[in-house]
Order: structure tokens, then C-alpha cells, then sequence
């Protein structure tokens, strides 16, 4: 198993980066979430996933083991494949696909295309318990979070400000302050919009 490749890029695009190791080009499948992360240097460490098919081998690449962890966790799903997994980690970040699972929100994972309501469930189904266990998360902080999230943004779309807008404020503010009440999201938010 080749579990990471590090070397001079060559190439960068949305989708894929080329890294040249002692002369041999690896192409690497990445998703938009790693490629935001891969920093305009010339010297790359990718941690990869290496998926053997009948008619391919195909390297995936993550700016994170934990990127890495929870894309092999979404495989073992039946019904996800790699490019579902992928489109999956491009729409969300490794840390909102965590909580989206371990807080059952279907929505969220739902909202990523491709992913219908059946597999959305399934997804949460057969990943929650390992979420929990693996990333050490408090059912209870997160439903908490996730109250105090959904209560900032109704009150922000009462004052009339854009919905898209407000929900990418507050995830930045919770991600910098997890345990933020209400009144401080919205004073907060108020500040950057």
C-alpha cells in the first residue's frame, strides 16, 4: 500500500495534481477540499489511498490523515464509491462530514450531489457509532452546536441577510469557537456580513 508520496508538483488543478518522486510522475486524484490546502510550493506531501480495479489503479490524494480516514470510511458504505466519496469531501469539509454523521444530519449530507436520502441514511447508519468512537465526539456538544447554528441563522434570515451568506459566517465562527452561545454567533456574524 503506498500510504503517501512526497516530491516536487508539477501539476495542480482542481481535481488532480501531478507529483514528480526521483523522476516518476504520479498522478493524484484530489478533492476540492485538499486542493485548497495544497500550498504554491514546490515541495508536496500527499497522504493517498490506492484503489486496484480490474482495468485500473488509481491514486487518491488527502492534505490530512484524517481527510484520508474518513474518505475509507465513507467506501466501506455500500452505494459510495470513491468519486462519491470524493464529490463528498469537495462540497464539505473532512470536519462537517464528521459532524453532519455524527449528529445524523441528513441534509447536510444529502445536500452533496449524488447522494439521495436513502444513501444519506444508510451513510449515517453504518458510520455513526465509528465517528463517535474514532473522533472521540460528545453527542451532547454537538446537538448543542448545532442548536445554537440553526437558531443564529433563522435570526440572521429574520433580519433579512442571505441565507448562503450567514451559513458560511457561522461555520467559519464555530470552527474558530466551537462552543459559542447564540448571542455571540449572531454579534459575530453581524460584525462580517
Amino acid at each position: 500500500m503506498i500510504t503517501h508520496i512526497e516530491g516536487r508538483l508539477v501539476e495542480k488543478n482542481p481535481t488532480d495534481v501531478v507529483i514528480d518522486c526521483n523522476g516518476m510522475g504520479y498522478m493524484i486524484n484530489i478533492s476540492l477540499h485538499t486542493f485548497g490546502q495544497i500550498p504554491d510550493k514546490e515541495h508536496l506531501k500527499l497522504y493517498t489511498h490506492l484503489q486496484v480495479k480490474e482495468d485500473s489503479h488509481t491514486l487518491f490524494g488527502f492534505s490530512s490523515k484524517t481527510e484520508r480516514e474518513i474518505f475509507r470510511l465513507l467506501l466501506s458504505v455500500s452505494g459510495i464509491g470513491a468519486s462519491t466519496a470524493r464529490t463528498m469531501l469537495s462540497s464539505l469539509s473532512p470536519d462537517q462530514v464528521k459532524e453532519a454523521i455524527a449528529s445524523a444530519d441528513v441534509a447536510t449530507i444529502q445536500s452533496v450531489k449524488g447522494i439521495g436520502a436513502k444513501t444519506a441514511q444508510r451513510v449515517i447508519l453504518d458510520l455513526k457509532d465509528k465517528v463517535l468512537k474514532v473522533y472521540g465526539i460528545d453527542e451532547v456538544s454537538i446537538n448543542q452546536s448545532n442548536t445554537n447554528k440553526s437558531e443564529a441563522l433563522s435570526a440572521l434570515e429574520v433580519l433579512g441577510f442571505n441565507k448562503k451568506q450567514s451559513e458560511k459566517v457561522i461555520e467559519k465562527l464555530l470552527s474558530q469557537q466551537p462552543d459559542a452561545n447564540v448571542e455571540k454567533l449572531i454579534k459575530d456574524a453581524l460584525k462580517n456580513l
